[in-house]
Formats: structure tokens, sequence, C-alpha cells
């Protein structure tokens, strides 16, 4: 995310600490949660970011995949959906970087959704959808964002199995903000998007990390939480990178996929750990009480970290 509070900041160094993981994977994706419309520069509740931060993210985390269906993608209207395609159109062209969850029209819908990865021999479909925008959904002419209902998300997988993916990735926008266990109505989707045919789903929104489970063999993450916010609540500051692995078999060709890896993050703000806003494995940082500006975010990480495990039943971190 890009808050208010963010855009004085050199953007560059916020996820410096993590890119290392994200440049190492074959595929890395990102959730978006933020229009590019263009000048003056704006936090919540209407964000517009600065177009140099998808470079950014882009050219410093080696990000493969943008995700656009999210329900601050329309804050600047159609007009500024318009641009951020625009922007994330030159990206792409530049650097290589697709993206998905919107589209300019149904030829585009059916060209990224879903975005189709090949990589060592394996094809992975990222489908993405939204519960909603807090600007209405645009109409029903184009642009158009990948709204969670039944013929939008059907037909999205429809076509995954169509372009002949080995494996249906789910990331879908939605659930209650704020609760660390899913809703009934996250589950309901869960349901059908494993039934469609979803291999794995990792969802987001809630701005906090949510609750695991697995659905006829199917992993469920239902929310990972921000990656980096000004969100100043510290359970928002906690945070999930996922790694999910594919395996092939040279000798036989069989396919598989691994249990997903979950890694616990903290959004560290200036004056905590560093003058600047810098996302942290925590891992990495147990232990280092004494070289934080200001020690007590340190205390106030574990203690969070202890907090989401107890409250979620995830058993990752330190």
């Amino acid at each position: 995310m890009m808050h208010a509070g963010q855009l004085p900041y050199d953007y560059s160094t916020f996820l410096e600490r993590i890119s290392g993981s994200l440049r190492e994977a074959d595929i890395a994706v990102a959730n978006m949660e933020f229009s590019l419309g263009g000048k003056p520069y704006t936090g919540y509740p209407c964000f517009s970011a600065p177009d140099s931060y998808a470079w950014t993210v882009a050219q410093q985390c080696g990000v493969d995949l943008f995700l656009t269906a999210n329900n601050h993608i329309l804050d600047r209207g159609t007009a500024g959906l318009k641009r951020t395609l625009d922007v994330y159109d030159k990206v792409r062209d530049s650097l290589g970087v697709l993206f998905t969850g919107t589209s300019r029209s149904s030829a585009e819908q059916e060209a990224n959704s879903p975005a189709v990865i090949s990589r060592r021999g394996i094809r992975i479909a990222f489908v993405n959808f939204t519960y909603g925008t807090n600007s209405g959904t645009g109409g029903t002419g184009w642009p158009r964002v990948n709204m969670l209902e039944g013929a939008v998300v059907d037909s999205a997988f429809s076509r995954a199995k169509a372009q002949g993916a080995d494996f249906i990735v789910a990331i879908p926008h939605w659930g209650n903000e704020y609760q660390f266990h899913h809703s009934s109505a996250q589950q309901r989707w869960a349901e059908r998007m494993v039934k469609d045919g979803a291999d794995v789903i990792v969802g987001g929104h809630p701005h906090i990390v949510q609750d695991t489970t697995h659905i006829s063999g199917v992993p469920v993450i239902y929310s990972v939480g921000n990656a980096v916010s000004n969100m100043t609540v510290p359970k928002t500051r906690m945070e999930l990178m996922v790694t999910l692995r594919f395996v092939r078999n040279n000798g036989t060709g069989e396919k598989t996929m691994l249990e997903p890896e979950l890694d616990f993050m903290w959004c560290t703000l200036p004056g905590t750990l560093s003058d600047s806003y810098r996302t942290i494995f925590v891992n990495d940082y147990i232990g280092t009480r004494g070289n934080w500006h200001n020690p007590g975010d340190y205390d106030m990480m574990l203690h969070i970290l202890d907090q989401v495990k107890s409250s979620t039943g995830i058993g990752g971190g330190a």
C-alpha cells in the first residue's frame, strides 16, 4: 500500500530487506492496492500512488505479476483505472511484468484473466478477483474489475484449464477487515474455487493475517495481511510471505505442489528500526533488540507474533 504518510519517504527502501527472497523466486506476485491515477498523490481513503512506485517494485523486487483486483483500484474512477493500466502496460512492455484482475476490453480480459506464466516446464495460471471496490463497479462497460461473482470466477477457471495450466493459483481480495478468522462468505467462495479447479488459494484484504486450512486437500491461506503500509494498529503490521513450490519429475513428467511455506514479516515504521518504512522477516531479527532505534517496537513485534500465532493457529515464524 501507499498511504499519505509513506509518500515523503524513499520507497525504494520499503521492501529492500525482503527483496532478495522475491528476486530468487521463479515467479514473484504482488498485490498493488492503489491506483496510479496521477497527481496529486494521495493515500487513504482515495489512493493514487506515484507511477515510479510500480517501477520500483518491479525492478527492485523482481516482481513478475501485479494483482489489480482490489477495493482501491477505482479510487480515481474509471479514468484512474485506465491510466493505471496504461502504466502497467509500459512496465510490461519494458520489463515483462504482467498484470491481472482488471481489463479494458473483453479481449483483454480473456488474455490476462488468467495470467499464465511458464517456468521450468511448469505452466501456472493466476486468477484474481475482489469482493468489490470502494467506488462502485465502474459500470457494465470497460474498463472492468474482476468481481468475486459466479460467472466471472467460473469463466476465469475455465480459461485457465483451456490454456493448459498445470496449476491454478487463486488470489482473491475478500473477507472482513481486522478479523483473525475467515468469514462464512470466504469459506463459501473458497469451496467454489476448489470445485472450479484451484490448486491453492492465497487471499488478501483484511489487513491482518488470518487462519489457514485445507479444503479437499487444497491449501487455503485466507489472508496474508499487508506487506507495507502506514497502518499503526500493531496487528496490521504483521504479515506473511507465502512461498509455493511446484515440482516436475523429469523422469516421469509428473507435476506436484508441495505444502506452502509461510514466513512472518513485520512492517517497521520510521523511528523504530530505521529512519524509514522497512519490511523485515521476523526470524532474521530475533535477538536484535539492542539494534533498534525503539526497542519497544521489537517487543511489540514479538507480542503481535504470539498473538497472531495463537489466534490463527499458524505455527511459522520465530
